[in-house]
């Protein structure tokens, strides 16, 4: 076989791992977060200010951030249930420390900070968890698109070949959930002015570049006879055209029906779909083609995984939207979020129930169909992942209330004290002064230019998977080549954060 024929049977025909195991695999990268900010604000409290240095700030992040993922995801999957165990221990050391040296400074109880703490508000205009959210699905698609082409990257990671449930299947899925939570239909906030087809006049405009970027990567693809799988989009679709369709279709919906109730048209869309699969013969067509044999005859047939599973995401797209909306609702109060926590980690609740239903009378997850149990599973994921986001934040500001003057970039600011009107004079930063210290966070620079981010990802895959045999690479050597992928990547983007250079020209 030649080497591109080795790589595309390396990772075809795989059945992914458990729910359970994802699961516990999405609790890392809130618990690095809090880990991260728990560790500035020990800086603070020991040194009486915050961490100036840029690349002692960059090496934090990414040794903190980044790093902990790279290796859960190849050489410590084997014990990749004891890793959240192992970084929540170390935070409650950190909280520990910093507890008992803040003790020694002041008599209050923990009882009253616990109050007090209820009693905050936060900044209504800022959101952090929908920030990291998005820029971690980067981080996380970003190591998972080269790490997939190494032994090291556990084959049950990769994604599924028809049904099943793989990291990499759930990462596609979170793309368009976390693009619906920004959408312009979110965003807007007084939609009575705002003429019917605005936003879908706006979408026009934006998603040009992934047309083009679609077109680039066919192009690119087919030139250099790169490994593809053909069964994932199939021969000339990809996800940049997914994405790009699925933004139009859904700003289409929405000036039809009204966007409170995008969870109706939701799941009107899931079930009706799913009811088409069972019902006819297109759940034949998309896995074995108009012949039966697997054609790819004709462009219908050569694409058709990419272009029938646009319902389903379709349908994920709308359901975020609904997720977006609920998140805009005034709530800048913290015992306002710790009631939305609550009502989140319910719907997550409800919305397990019904994926088991799903599997069992429906059809098992498939990311090739975008099916209904699919469409569940990417929402109840994502919302989980988002909500352990929010319940970070919250202990951040927690912690933050115990070290006064204490920041950590990407978390909430503190608005008003309690028990009184006055604003929090340690959190309530003018913009610039905040500006100035998002300098110093990684995940801002990811967020400043995250469409660049995953394009240069997109390309330094293909130039190691070009210069490097993958597939026979040592530990060592690929653990060094993932570290230098993503560090490269995370270096370009915070010298351009710090340059205050945001590659957007549309």
């Amino acid at each position: 076989m030649s080497p591109r024929h080795l790589k595309e049977a390396f990772i075809s025909n795989l059945n992914g791992t458990s729910l359970l195991e994802i699961s516990v695999g999405l609790s890392l990268p809130p618990l690095c977060l809090l880990c991260r900010g728990l560790l500035l604000i020990l800086y603070y409290l020991n040194y009486g200010k915050p961490l100036s240095s840029r690349k002692q700030s960059l090496l934090l992040d990414f040794l903190v951030l980044v790093s902990p993922l790279l290796f859960s995801c190849t050489v410590l999957s084997p014990i990749i249930f004891f890793m959240p165990a192992i970084i929540a221990a170390f935070c409650a050391g950190v909280f520990s420390k910093i507890y008992s040296q803040r003790k020694r400074k002041t008599r209050v109880s923990f009882r009253q900070i616990v109050k007090d703490f209820q009693k905050m508000y936060l900044d209504p205009e800022y959101i952090p968890a929908v920030t990291v959210f998005r820029v971690y699905i980067n981080v996380l698609t970003s190591i998972s698109i080269l790490a997939v082409d190494f032994p090291q990257y556990p084959r049950r990671y990769a994604k599924a070949e028809t049904y099943g449930t793989g990291v990499m299947d759930l990462g596609v899925g979170a793309f368009i959930f976390g693009n619906a939570l920004v959408c312009p239909e979110v965003r807007q906030k007084s939609p009575v002015t705002q003429p019917r087809f605005s936003s879908l006049a706006r979408q026009f405009s934006s998603v040009w570049p992934l047309i083009f970027l679609g077109i680039g990567r066919l192009l690119s693809v087919k030139s250099i006879e790169y490994h593809e799988h053909t069964s994932e989009y199939g021969v000339h679709w990809n996800f940049f055209f997914t994405l790009a369709f699925v933004r139009l279709a859904a700003s289409l919906l929405l000036a039809i029906f009204p966007k409170k109730n995008s969870w109706i048209v939701a799941i009107n869309l899931a079930v009706l779909y799913q009811l088409i699969l069972n019902a006819t013969s297109l759940k034949m067509f998309i896995l074995h083609g108009s012949n039966g044999r697997n054609t790819r005859v004709g462009f219908l047939n050569a694409n058709r995984e990419g272009l029938l599973s646009l319902f389903g995401y379709l349908a994920i797209y709308m359901a975020s939207v609904q997720v977006g909306l609920c998140l805009r609702k005034c709530r800048n109060s913290v015992k306002g979020w710790i009631e939305a926590v609550c009502f989140s980690l319910l719907t997550v609740l409800v919305l397990f129930v019904f994926l088991h239903v799903s599997q069992v009378y429906a059809e098992p997850v498939s990311r090739r169909m975008a099916n209904l149990s699919f469409c569940i599973w990417v929402v109840a994921h994502c919302l989980t992942l988002f909500t352990w986001f929010v319940v970070t934040d919250l202990m951040l500001v927690f912690t933050k209330l115990l070290v006064k003057g204490s920041s950590v970039p990407c978390c909430w600011n503190v608005v008003r004290s309690p028990n009184t009107g006055r604003k929090h004079e340690p959190e309530a930063m003018p913009i610039g002064r905040e500006g100035k210290l998002s300098h110093l966070c990684l995940i801002s620079a990811i967020n400043k230019n995250q469409l660049l981010f995953f394009l240069l990802a997109n390309v330094m895959t293909g130039t190691v998977n070009i210069l490097i045999d993958t597939l026979h690479s040592k530990t060592a050597f690929t653990l060094c080549i993932l570290h230098f992928y993503m560090f490269f990547n995370c270096l370009v983007m915070y010298m351009l954060h710090a340059r205050n250079i945001v590659l957007k020209f549309w």
